[in-house]
């Protein structure tokens, strides 16, 4: 695998909370403008990042509280959310606000600026949400 793109702007602060109204760029390599054709016609869009600043120890780490938080269960790296995993692949749903040639400007996106970008796919409500899925009591469940 390749990165296809690279996040600009944005936020640089990786322990952010809350990445709502986080407004960034994807800047494609030139050579993939043309697989944006009808990606216009979305509102949110799938990216998947490779979290190119996860240290090794955490990579290797299998277990941890969720945030660091000891209040919290202790979890196994595949069940978190967080970077911290063998591959540490991030997968963010966020609003697509415009495509400018090669640039997809977006809000919501939670990676920092510099992360290499392996992919991106269009939301599609249908397909990608899951209304009956559950989560644990201490997710907010």
């Amino acid at each position: 695998m390749r990165p296809i793109g690279v996040v600009a702007g944005g936020d640089s602060d990786v322990s952010r909370w809350d990445w709502s109204r986080v407004r960034s760029e994807l800047r494609l390599l030139p050579e993939h403008a043309d697989a944006l054709l009808g990606l216009d016609g979305y509102t949110h869009v799938i990216v998947v990042g490779w979290l190119d600043r996860i240290p090794a120890e955490l990579r290797a780490r299998p277990r941890a509280y969720p945030a660091g938080d000891e209040r919290l269960p202790l979890q196994g790296a595949l069940a978190l959310r967080g970077g911290a995993r063998p591959n540490p692949i991030a997968v963010t749903v966020c609003r697509l606000l415009a495509i400018d040639g090669a640039v997809l400007r977006l809000e919501g996106l939670d990676l920092v600026d510099g992360t290499p970008v392996l992919d991106v796919k269009p939301y599609i409500a249908h397909y990608d949400a899951v209304t009956e899925a559950r989560i644990p009591k201490w997710a907010g469940g």
